[in-house]
């Protein structure tokens, strides 16, 4: 059998090659609010796909609220119910704040799977897959804070401030948490592994809590250690709360949490974005 004669191949140019492979209208670039609203909107199917993420952020506050009320609230308030009065404040910063800490287990497992080496190469503004994950993170906020409200109802709390006074005091929660989440970003991009991002952020929240007026009356405590509770945010934004709980919630209590949220989101927000515009 006769072998085909050899066939010159012309090159092919950039132009050419580029007018083959654009085979239709390049799509729009997405603004940088649509950006954030679809990496949110991940962040909520994630919830959807993996619900088990969820039972920390459920289970706990129920396990505080019902061990504290019931063991302890005797001993420390006299009765049950004047300490679910006291302590549902607390718990309801105390189940959101610990959810702040998934914001940054959740950026370093993408990262630690390449996610975040994907979301680089797309044209998009660059810190969208930040601003989005933690805006949906949000909903766990409001579930986690949700789940504190109607099992206080349950046991017999009545808020002084009705309806819109536990609005008012989610709102605050929430405000609060979006501005530490990023710290947390910040944490979940400087370790190695999701495990390390979760054993730092509970080990910084767990003196913070505690050492504050979330589950016990400072006056009960060491005058020095009052003093320290006094200095603590933790303690300020717990004060606000329980205001707006009772609808006695002052404008400075709301001003102060409010500022402690724009000073966090504007020092670590920048900070986690330079970070992850340099992370090799």
């Amino acid at each position: 059998m006769t072998p085909p004669p050899d066939v010159a191949v012309a090159p092919i140019g950039a132009e050419s090659l580029q007018r083959a492979l654009a085979s239709g209208e390049r799509p729009p670039r997405p603004s940088a609010l649509s950006a954030c609203l679809t990496f949110g909107w991940r962040g909520m199917l994630k919830i959807k796909h993996v619900p088990e993420q969820l039972i920390d952020v459920t289970l706990t506050p129920v396990l505080f609220l019902v061990m504290f009320t019931y063991l302890f609230g005797g001993a420390l308030a006299g009765s049950t119910d004047e300490y679910l009065d006291f302590v549902i404040g607390g718990v309801l910063v105390q189940a959101v704040l610990f959810t702040t800490v998934y914001s940054g287990v959740s950026l370093n497992t993408d990262v630690t799977k390449g996610v975040v080496d994907r979301f680089r190469s797309l044209p998009i503004w660059r810190p969208a897959p930040l601003v989005g994950a933690v805006l949906g993170d949000s909903v766990r906020y409001i579930v986690g804070g949700s789940v504190v409200m109607v099992l206080g109802v349950i046991l017999g709390y009545r808020p002084g401030g009705g309806f819109p006074g536990v609005v008012a005091a989610m709102a605050l929660v929430v405000v609060f948490a979006f501005g530490l989440a990023w710290l947390f970003t910040v944490v979940g991009l400087l370790m190695r592994a999701p495990n390390a991002v979760m054993n730092t952020g509970f080990m910084a929240l767990f003196p913070l809590l505690f050492v504050s007026n979330a589950f016990v009356d400072p006056g009960t405590l060491p005058g020095w250690l009052e003093e320290v509770v006094d200095l603590n945010p933790i303690s300020h934004l717990v004060t606000a709360v329980r205001g707006a709980l009772d609808g006695t919630a002052s404008a400075g209590e709301v001003g102060y949490v409010l500022l402690a949220a724009a000073i966090l989101t504007a020092v670590f927000a920048p900070l986690t974005v330079r970070l992850y515009r340099t992370r090799t």
